[in-house]
């Protein structure tokens, strides 16, 4: 028997919230695994130079992509207002513009990042063999741009239309092709990372114009690409709204060059392929949370425009508890399988396994703290309030970690960078924590009755 489409307008228990959420949930993770089958394959038939050089540059690629999470988080809490307002029409031509503006600023995001690609990666420390390596990829990686932001947008996108599902089954049409031409590219023709990074791109053109075709016809979604003017305000809103998203992944790349710098001195190209592992795996496990709070938001969004002040307080505290199991579920999985994963990655060699590892063993404490700061970044775009998501995302992301990764290695040396991770997650969460505290009767999720 089919299921019945979920809408935003009706009341969410634990199973229609799950229900809702799962496809985001699972588009997210899927979108990080097949980033991390890029890993297995570069690592295991390429060499450990040339998956040293993906983890090496793959922050700088990921910064440039980050303005289609922006976008799509920040225009999805405003047109799922709009939406709950009653204004369809107002809705659908901010959707049409946010999608138009993103082609436009990924095509030129493409020519700034393979003009400058060369001195970012020196200036980063690499050089000889390592440097001609991040140049390859990353030009590459570089052409497909505008459909990688057109992807991220639309993962957001697709749950304010009402139609999270549809999202899941283009992530998997991206992530398969992905998955396929590595094995072809990589396994078989023997490209490396030319190989690699061309079946990067290839997924990321599908992922990108898939749901173009979608919302370019007539569909049973809320939301349909047209005609639409100049939407200035709603552009700037948009931008403000998803400013954290945008922080946030920005940042996440900022401290992935540091990290990669003090890991480079501290212990060479062999810590910089170990954290690279970590940054794969936790790619996925951070993802369920991403997912989660991705889902969520067109429906905190819709209630908070439609003045529901009571489903939204129940939606609240239905979402703390949600992250509060799935934090232990993470954080038993990687403890359990951390040994594993890093053998899968880096099993040829023993010193580096041993390395990652340990690492991993660290590393794991951070899924605990990790998914409260998450969702309250995303909760309070939800709510159209850049500000308070923001500074969340900047501290969670920037401030913390940059402290942390500085301050811990000459007292515990490469036990520091690990640890650092962990250090940084839990200030952010008690941030976060007091944040949704102080704020809560004046967005209405939290009023006494």
């Amino acid at each position: 028997m089919k299921r019945r489409p979920i809408k935003l307008s009706e009341h969410f228990n634990f199973i229609t919230l799950i229900r809702f959420t799962l496809p985001s949930i699972i588009m997210l993770v899927f979108t990080s695994v097949y980033g991390v089958v890029d890993g297995f394959f570069v690592s295991n038939f390429a060499g450990k130079a040339e998956f040293t050089a993906v983890n090496f540059i793959m922050p700088f690629l990921m910064a440039l992509g980050s303005v289609g999470f922006m976008l799509g988080a920040g225009g999805s809490a405003l047109i799922a207002k709009f939406l709950g307002e009653g204004n369809g029409e107002k809705a659908n031509r901010v959707f049409s513009f946010l999608v138009y503006i993103s082609v436009a600023v990924g095509a030129v995001l493409c020519g700034v990042g393979i003009a400058v690609i060369r001195p970012v990666a020196r200036l980063l420390g690499a050089d000889g063999e390592l440097l001609d390596n991040c140049v390859l990829y990353g030009r590459i990686i570089l052409i497909a741009l505008p459909a990688f932001i057109l992807q991220y947008e639309f993962q957001c996108l697709f749950a304010t239309a009402e139609r999270p599902k549809l999202g899941l089954y283009v992530t998997l049409a991206s992530g398969l092709t992905n998955f396929a031409l590595d094995a072809l590219f990589i396994a078989v023709f023997k490209w490396g990372l030319v190989g690699a990074a061309s079946a990067t791109a290839l997924g990321q053109v599908v992922g990108g114009v898939l749901p173009v075709i979608y919302f370019a016809r007539k569909n049973g979604s809320l939301l349909r690409l047209g005609k639409c003017g100049f939407e200035g305000r709603a552009l700037i809103k948009a931008v403000a709204n998803g400013s954290s998203e945008l922080l946030s992944n920005i940042s996440m790349s900022i401290v992935g060059m540091l990290y990669n710098l003090q890991l480079m001195h501290y212990s060479g190209e062999d810590g910089v392929a170990a954290y690279g592992v970590l940054m794969y795996v936790g790619f996925v496990f951070v993802a369920v949370f991403i997912g989660y709070s991705v889902g969520v938001a067109p429906i905190v969004s819709y209630n908070y425009g439609a003045k529901a002040y009571d489903e939204l307080k129940a939606l609240f505290v239905k979402n703390l508890i949600v992250i509060s199991v799935t934090a232990l579920v993470m954080f038993g999985t990687a403890e359990l399988l951390g040994g594993t994963i890093s053998r899968v990655f880096v099993g040829y060699d023993e010193g580096l396994l041993s390395m990652t590892k340990r690492a991993f063993g660290f590393y794991s404490f951070s899924f605990l703290f990790a998914g409260f700061s998450i969702f309250g970044s995303s909760f309070f775009t939800a709510l159209n309030s850049g500000l308070f998501s923001a500074t969340i995302s900047f501290l969670r992301a920037l401030v913390f970690p940059v402290i942390a990764v500085f301050a811990l290695p000459p007292i515990l040396n490469l036990d520091g960078i690990w640890l650092s991770i962990v250090a940084a997650e839990v200030p952010a969460a008690l941030i976060s924590a007091c944040l949704l505290f102080c704020n809560r009767r004046r967005f209405h999720y939290f009023d006494k009755t």
